[in-house]
């Protein structure tokens, strides 16, 4: 049973802000009243998504993506100040009666309560903490890209970058038959997880080129070339990380000539052209929220801390987020 609210207490509402150059604050709001349609949620819990949203925090996102890199009930305007984010877990404390109670996903930034519109939030299956939940958005980005990747049962997989997303994909990977997934990173300690996942893990000085399909999944503008060595004849590379402002320099005129390597881009803003003529973004959503019912994705929960605490953990994060991968934020009061 949900505690019973006063009318003056569910309409106060306080959001994360970033204002300037890893700079926030906490801004406080007062919800309309709920329109048809929509939900009013009151946040349990959220997730950063470091990578994104440490470029957002520095104010590095490309004026030409300003219009793409708006989220789902994002306020404001890049580069600051802007209300952003994309992945709230909370209880339907107001709103239709088959709603109400209920333990739901949303793309929505960091937010003690929000209105939302219906078919913007997914109930989180049965089995699956909330906790774990923040890890939906994120899902849904390496279903995406493995259903632009076109893996194949038996395939040889390198996965470049252990950060949450390559995690995701080589955690999905991994469970198609025959499939053989090595996660590259620089950072050492990420083994075990690699291992936990049912992947083999390599530093990047490993020298094997025979991947069926290489995913570069660390953002580095540098790490793509890198791809290219180690992919297989007429094998596939495909760029799942973001790099911003930032140009990789790809030595076209070697590996990827002579071995009719084939590069591709993937984006969750969109459904994968090869899905996208019978799934919607929400029957996605609501699959990446049913892959999350494994106990052991709860290591790439690495860091929690509280929503008053958001400013600081975000500057903290952008500056040097070091070994983080999904971090969540508590929402202790609504």
């Amino acid at each position: 049973m949900l505690p019973h609210l006063s009318m003056t207490t569910r309409l106060k509402s306080q959001a994360y802000w970033t204002t300037g150059p890893l700079m926030g604050e906490i801004r406080q709001a007062v919800l309309p009243d709920l329109s048809d349609g929509q939900v009013r949620v009151q946040a349990l819990f959220s997730g950063i998504s470091r990578g994104t949203e440490s470029m957002v925090a520095q104010g590095l996102v490309p004026r030409r993506e300003w219009a793409r890199m708006r989220c789902p009930a994002q306020e404001g305007a890049f580069p600051f100040p802007v209300k952003y984010g994309y992945s709230l877990v909370g209880i339907v404390e107001a709103g239709p009666a088959r709603w109400l109670g209920r333990t739901v996903f949303a793309l929505h930034p960091h937010q003690t309560r929000a209105n939302i519109d219906e078919a913007l939030v997914q109930r989180i299956p049965s089995g699956l903490p909330p906790r774990r939940a923040v890890l939906a958005a994120n899902m849904e980005t390496a279903l995406n890209g493995l259903w632009d990747a076109g893996i194949l049962p038996g395939d040889r997989v390198t996965i470049v970058g252990a950060g949450t997303v390559g995690l995701l994909v080589a955690f999905l990977a991994a469970r198609m038959p025959g499939v053989q997934v090595t996660i590259v990173d620089k950072d050492e300690r990420k083994a075990p997880l690699a291992r936990r996942l049912g992947c083999a893990f390599a530093s990047p000085s490993w020298t094997f080129d025979n991947a069926d399909l290489v995913v570069e999944a660390s953002g580095n503008p540098e790490a793509l070339a890198f791809c290219f060595g180690r992919a297989a004849f007429e094998a596939t590379i495909l760029a799942l990380g973001w790099y911003g402002t930032t140009s990789p320099a790809l030595p076209l005129g070697e590996d990827f000539h002579a071995k009719r390597l084939r590069l591709i881009s993937s984006q969750v803003g969109q459904v994968a052209n090869v899905q996208r003529a019978r799934w919607t973004h929400g029957r996605r959503l609501s699959k990446a929220l049913e892959l999350l019912l494994d106990d052991r994705l709860d290591a790439l929960l690495t860091g929690e801390s509280s929503f008053a605490s958001l400013p600081a953990t975000m500057r903290q994060l952008a500056m040097d987020g070091t070994g983080t991968l999904c971090h969540v934020v508590r929402y202790d009061e609504g």
